[in-house]
């Protein structure tokens, strides 16, 4: 059993601690989604009024006609779903209507970082999870349609044995995780925490809102380089206008006739590169060195660690409305990405490790905890003490986590079962526990949650 001291001083024994909590107003009138008019005061959080808002429509429909596409549209959802009535997407970009191209989709069906200008810096990915339970199956239109008569079965599930998840004809990017969600690519991670309360709910589900939120900004990021690249121009991350697009686009995608409630948390980090001060370049070393744009919503957190001096040079900072109740984009909540959002500029160096993790992480270790897991294990990757990770699958068959040949599996997988040993120990002690006690509540252990984690780790980009 794994044992994590701090400050060299056993944990000590407490009792279990209780479930991340959402603001009771939140749950109280279930209203429609739409984006929210005002923003916290000093008296509290003003929630909108409900308001009608029109389904949505999409302008491009590559594989039905317009007569077919009239049809369908008053028998199900406007957002084509089942694999097996999707053609094959083009490699090549295409406009939405909105002439915004669409990124490049690999073989596979996800994303294609060659849309990216060739970058002289890159992550090598590697992922950790754990679920508290297992996460509930994506509901129609996003994983199966309904049937379009009386006469058809109920499902169309059964047509294909791909049981992965898609939304307006595209594979929904990602990997769910419990309530949680996670993405990784060569230069942009983030983990996103749905609300686990929802579950609570009829039509409650944090998990498909996390997972589409994920999917939609990575999306956003990648049609932003393939648009610049396109037209010749420099590119330039724009995290926040991303995240916000992703947002009204979930909001879209969530409304009637849909209508699937949810709030998630947003955490994510995009590596690009800067241009080096004068004096720094000297002695015939590079001109640029790799930069991050780090983009936080809520109580996840990014974690910048350098195993070779074991030390952290970065941490972004929480945002909460109270204890256990942080700031999250989705039903009801007054919390948008344009005034919530923070970006940070962080200068870091090739073989330094980037961690983006849920709560389920932080509230369970210390920073100085996940500091000395993640170097201790990134040495011993080093020295070949370990054996690369065999691919495995994740939830529904929906992401394949590929052979780990950078070690950052072996420090993802690692730095959640150190979590995870906290989180299943009722005595143990741990930050939440201390939080909780500091807000006069009788709380003690672990915390249990899901707990997600991306490790990633600057390299050259040698491809």
């Amino acid at each position: 059993m794994l044992v994590i001291q701090r400050h060299g001083e056993p944990r000590r024994h407490t009792r279990p601690a209780g479930m991340r909590r959402i603001p009771p107003r939140l749950l109280a009138v279930p209203t429609p989604h739409h984006p929210p008019r005002s923003r916290p005061t000093a008296t509290g959080l003003q929630f909108p009024a409900p308001q009608k808002q029109q389904p949505w429509r999409p302008q491009h429909r590559p594989s039905l006609s317009s007569s077919c596409f009239a049809q369908l549209s008053t028998l199900t959802s406007p957002l084509l779903t089942d694999a097996t009535a999707i053609p094959p997407i083009s490699r090549s970009a295409f406009s939405t209507g909105n002439d915004i191209p669409l990124p490049l989709l690999d073989k596979h069906g996800r994303l294609d970082p060659s849309v990216f200008p060739k970058l002289p810096f890159r992550f090598h990915t590697g992922i950790g999870l754990f679920a508290k339970r297992t996460p509930r199956p994506f509901p129609p239109p996003f994983l199966s349609p309904p049937s379009g008569s009386f006469s058809d079965p109920l499902s169309t599930h059964d047509r294909s044995r791909d049981r992965r998840a898609y939304v307006d004809g595209q594979l929904i990017q990602g990997c769910t995780n419990g309530d949680d969600a996670v993405f990784t690519s060569d230069y942009f991670i983030g983990a996103n925490d749905g609300v686990g309360a929802w579950s609570t709910r009829p039509r409650g589900h944090a998990g498909l809102w996390a997972r589409l939120i994920l999917h939609f900004w990575a999306t956003a990021i990648f049609q932003d380089a393939a648009a610049a690249t396109q037209q010749g121009d420099p590119y330039k991350p724009n995290p926040i206008a991303c995240l916000q697009r992703a947002y009204e686009q979930t909001i879209e995608a969530t409304s009637e006739p849909n209508d699937w409630q949810g709030t998630t948390t947003a955490a994510g980090a995009q590596l690009f590169y800067r241009q080096k001060k004068n004096g720094e370049s000297e002695g015939g070393g590079d001109a640029v060195e790799p930069l991050l744009y780090v983009t936080n919503l809520g109580d996840g957190q990014v974690l910048v660690v350098r195993p070779s001096t074991r030390e952290m040079v970065y941490k972004s900072t929480e945002q909460w409305h109270w204890f256990d109740c942080p700031r999250q984009l989705g039903t009801n909540s007054p919390d948008t990405p344009t005034n919530c959002a923070v970006v940070d500029e962080v200068p870091i160096k090739e073989g330094d490790v980037v961690l983006a993790m849920s709560d389920g992480v932080i509230d369970n270790l210390w920073t100085h905890e996940i500091v000395e897991q993640v170097s201790e294990n990134v040495e011993k990757w080093q020295k070949r003490e370990v054996k690369p990770r065999e691919p495995v699958v994740g939830f529904e068959g929906e992401e394949v986590v590929e052979y780990d040949d950078c070690g950052m599996g072996y420090v993802a997988e690692e730095l959640m079962d150190a979590a995870k040993a906290i989180a299943l120990d009722p005595f143990a002690e741990s930050p939440f526990m201390e939080r909780a006690i500091e807000e006069g509540l009788a709380m003690g252990g672990g915390k249990l949650d899901d707990i997600s984690v991306v490790a990633a780790i600057c390299r050259k980009n040698v491809s």
